[in-house]
């Protein structure tokens, strides 16, 4: 009797390690006015401290995927473990803001960093045939996280405050990422592999590279950044890290400033964050429905579509003003958001090689940095003096819709 193929429990300690980090970090949007009040900031600069930590997490990320290629999977993600609890604790007892923009922004933003490597980037060492559906099972963590994190933290500040929320999500935090860290793996190179996972391979054999088992010597440091260099400047890179700018300014914008815009508009602060939950929920679901499909439509423009579609609901966002409205755009939104991230990892390896996977999807990564650290930012100040966030949500829907354009240039480019 076969035993079950270990890579789908690598996929379960992945799908953890995204539900810790993604249900924390865009649930910043309920913590956003109780923080802004106690430390006496505009909205514009309390969205800096979670700027800071998406700086720290995607620009970390370049640096933690060498870390992760060459020392393993395993021991990373316990480092990570232990600097995001320190950070959630440092937080929540944090007395000025400078000392939450260093915690919660620095700190908390490095672990981050550690956990979402190895969440996105080790499921398509173990997956080719089925990438797509491993890795949107895998990142649907994400949506789950959301799904559960946005309204139980709504619950707990209501009841014990902010500080006291964070305390106790840190606790959380290390009980699954422990569980992750005891269930995580390296490499697929002593486990067996179904049948046709890999092209050209045999069953019961690891053969991730082609039918063979990897005989290559990991290179010295010097090589491997030359490796990722040759990577890094090619014209199908610049375009994805552009084109991964421009579209998720969408998802920035949206998880920092909905639930306050839900109440600018005469809605609930509950209906705010019951959409930013509906839409971890929805995305949960795209992730896993429309990365099974993405494995037989042709990963790249399903990648694309859905960031066209991110697009095209942002820029209808402004005109809706009922709680139905506000919710049926979550459910768009989150479905189309949970379809192109599920591909994230699998676009990287399918664009440019499983060859240093976490250093390349660490530093295409960056663009995460550049578009988190801003666009929540120039957002937030636009609402500060104009009083709308209807030009903010206007030019992040077009700028996805770019975006899309330019993956697309990128696939026919490397003729992927």
């Amino acid at each position: 009797m076969n035993r079950p193929y270990y890579g789908w429990i690598v996929v379960l300690a992945c799908f953890l390690g995204s539900f810790v980090i993604f249900g924390l970090s865009y649930s910043f949007g309920v913590f956003l006015e109780r923080m802004a009040t106690d430390f006496a900031r505009s909205r514009g600069v309390t969205t800096i401290a979670f700027g800071v930590q998406t700086l720290l997490l995607y620009v970390g990320a370049v640096l933690v995927g060498v870390f992760v290629d060459r020392l393993g999977t395993r021991r990373m993600l316990a480092v990570g473990t232990v600097v995001l609890c320190l950070g959630l604790l440092w937080t929540s007892v944090a007395t000025s803001w400078l000392t939450v923009v260093l915690a919660y922004g620095v700190v908390t933003g490095l672990g981050m960093s550690i956990v979402y490597v190895v969440a996105y980037a080790t499921v398509p060492r173990w997956f080719d045939r089925r990438a797509g559906f491993a890795g949107g099972v895998a990142s649907a963590g994400l949506g789950a996280g959301m799904l559960v994190v946005a309204p139980a933290a709504t619950a707990l500040i209501d009841r014990v405050g902010w500080r006291s929320s964070f305390f106790v999500l840190a606790g959380v935090v290390a009980v699954l990422l422990l569980v992750a860290t005891l269930l995580i793996k390296d490499e697929p190179t002593t486990e067996p592999v179904p049948a046709g996972e890999f092209s050209g391979s045999r069953g019961g054999e690891a053969t991730p590279n082609g039918g063979q088992r990897s005989t290559r010597t990991q290179p010295s440091l010097r090589a491997q950044f030359g490796e990722i260099y040759a990577v890094a400047r090619s014209p199908s890179f610049g375009l994805v890290f552009v084109g991964w700018i421009l579209i998720y300014t969408t998802m920035y914008i949206v998880f920092v400033h909905l639930v306050v815009h839900a109440s600018d508009i005469g809605l609930s602060r509950t209906a705010g964050a019951t959409a930013l939950a509906l839409i971890g929920g929805a995305n949960a679901i795209g992730r896993v429905g429309i990365g099974y499909a993405s494995d037989y439509v042709g990963r790249v423009h399903v990648f694309a579509g859905c960031s066209t579609v991110m697009g095209v609901s942002t820029l209808a966002l402004p005109a809706l003003e009922t709680t139905t409205a506000l919710l049926g755009f979550a459910l768009v939104f989150g479905l189309a958001y949970g379809g192109n991230g599920a591909l994230l990892a699998p676009l990287t390896s399918d664009l440019f090689g499983r060859e240093n996977l976490n250093a390349v999807f660490g530093l295409v990564s960056g663009a995460f940095a550049l578009s988190g650290l801003t666009a929540p930012f120039l957002a937030g100040v636009g609402y500060d003096v104009l009083g709308t966030y209807t030009p903010a949500f206007v030019s992040a829907g077009l700028a996805a819709v770019v975006g899309a354009a330019a993956i697309i240039a990128a696939k026919r480019l490397e003729g992927a």
